[in-house]
């Protein structure tokens, strides 16, 4: 569900992305102030036309490195992955009916990657910020019988308090590798694996056109990054929480003695290697798969920004400067010519007419309003669900449709505009914790 009030963007969907925006306030703006997610485009399009939005991002994949038909194949899920050893086959299959089943019980180790398993692993990442400086982090094994103990506190849902002293740190670090060795298919998917091979040869050529041994970083960040766009939902979200944490780890390896280079050492298996494949299946690759795990974690403050192009198609896509020429206090400005410049562009690279696909923002918002009451009052009766309603009734009567009187704003009042603002993400948060 996305929601644009007077020009500000707010993106919400059911569990399967992250929401966030960034306030901007540039002087040459004078009293108007930017309320915007930067990537809100991009993920209205991966949610809305999620084939369109993987056929912009496999063909700017393919500009960057070279993917045969059997492996573009893979990349787009048209063919099951063809992996070392046999890995993603027949011992999938068996693999995937154990995990099936292990999901119906309620189970997080073993079980298809999802929200609330991602929700139950977090603890043990936001207990190891706490500790980054403990020496050997990540590959001194901790206490196997309290390791298991954890692990079926997490199984079971059992509210943990990892502060209380019950576990080490390296409990807890060994327990997050296996519960990344444990999933039934590595964080970086099956299908993905010979792109992540490709972009580790990115190499940077000489002025004669000679390729060099040199990594070519820009363009395996870029890659990254389009890589990324395209990962299930809770695979990207856990695989952005677990790089912030080694990125992190890694910052202090005066402490704790872990370089990236060993980080991938530890994580590459679990992240990248194919599952049920041994070091001898994968000969020279290894080193490849441990500099490219190396290299995420040094960069993985830019690898979940969408590239400039992709953002401004996403937006073109979508916005029609005429729709944005709000006198409200929260703009989207669009630039002067703005649009007529990057359609040219876009159709230079040949990519599809984002002009073709504009919807109009105001139906959206008031249809995901609508669905948002419509939930409110689906709830059990209560006192909670009555001031629910009686919030959103007020919301809905004062905002939209929108309202087009002036308001005058002071140093003692409030803007319609932040007002609804205000209790329109009050209701978006404490909706949420009861869908």
């Amino acid at each position: 569900m996305y929601i644009h009030l007077s020009n500000a963007l707010f993106l919400v969907f059911p569990s399967d992305a992250i929401c966030s925006f960034v306030i901007c306030n540039d002087p040459s703006l004078q009293r108007h102030q930017i309320i915007f997610n930067p990537d809100f485009f991009v993920e209205k399009l991966r949610h809305e036309k999620p084939e369109a939005f993987t056929e912009l991002v496999v063909s700017n994949i393919t500009r960057l490195i070279d993917l045969p038909g059997a492996e573009l194949a893979q990349l787009m899920g048209e063919e099951d992955p063809q992996l070392p050893g046999g890995a993603g086959t027949s011992s999938g299959f068996f693999r995937s009916l154990m995990s099936l089943k292990r999901k119906q019980k309620g189970l997080v180790f073993g079980a298809p990657l999802t929200e609330e398993g991602i929700a139950q692993i977090s603890q043990l990442i936001e207990y190891l910020h706490k500790n980054l400086r403990v020496e050997g982090l990540f590959r001194v094994p901790g206490n196997s019988t309290r390791q298991q103990n954890l692990k079926e506190a997490l199984n079971s849902g059992t509210e943990i308090d990892l502060d209380s002293g019950e576990f080490h740190s390296n409990d807890v670090a060994t327990l997050l590798k296996m519960f990344l060795g444990e999933l039934p298919e590595p964080l970086l998917t099956h299908k993905h694996f010979h792109a992540h091979l490709k972009i580790s040869e990115l190499m940077l050529f000489d002025g004669k056109g000679n390729k060099t041994n040199i990594p070519d970083k820009e363009r395996q960040i870029e890659a990254l990054q389009l890589l990324f766009l395209i990962l299930p939902a809770p695979n990207r979200n856990l695989l952005k929480l677990l790089l912030d944490l080694l990125y992190q780890t890694a910052k202090k390896q005066d402490k704790n003695k872990m370089s990236a280079h060993n980080l991938s050492l530890m994580f590459a298996p679990h992240i990248l290697w194919p599952r049920n494949v041994t070091a001898s299946d994968l000969q020279e690759n290894i080193s490849k798969l441990n500099n490219g795990m190396a290299f995420m974690i040094k960069h993985s403050q830019k690898l979940f920004k969408a590239p400039a192009y992709i953002r401004e198609y996403a937006r073109l896509h979508y916005l029609d400067s005429r729709v944005h020429a709000s006198k409200d206090d929260l703009d989207l400005p669009v630039p002067r010519d703005f649009k007529d410049i990057q359609l040219l562009k876009f159709k230079k690279r040949g990519l599809l007419d984002p002009s073709a696909h504009q919807e109009d923002a105001q139906q959206h918002t008031e249809k995901a309003l609508k669905e948002l009451f419509q939930h409110v009052h689906n709830m059990p009766d209560s006192a909670k669900k009555k001031k629910f309603i009686q919030q959103s009734r007020y919301i809905m009567s004062t905002a939209f449709p929108w309202s087009t009187r002036e308001v005058t704003k002071s140093n003692n009042e409030i803007s319609l505009a932040g007002f609804v603002l205000g209790n329109l993400c009050w209701l978006l948060a404490i909706t949420a914790l009861f869908s």
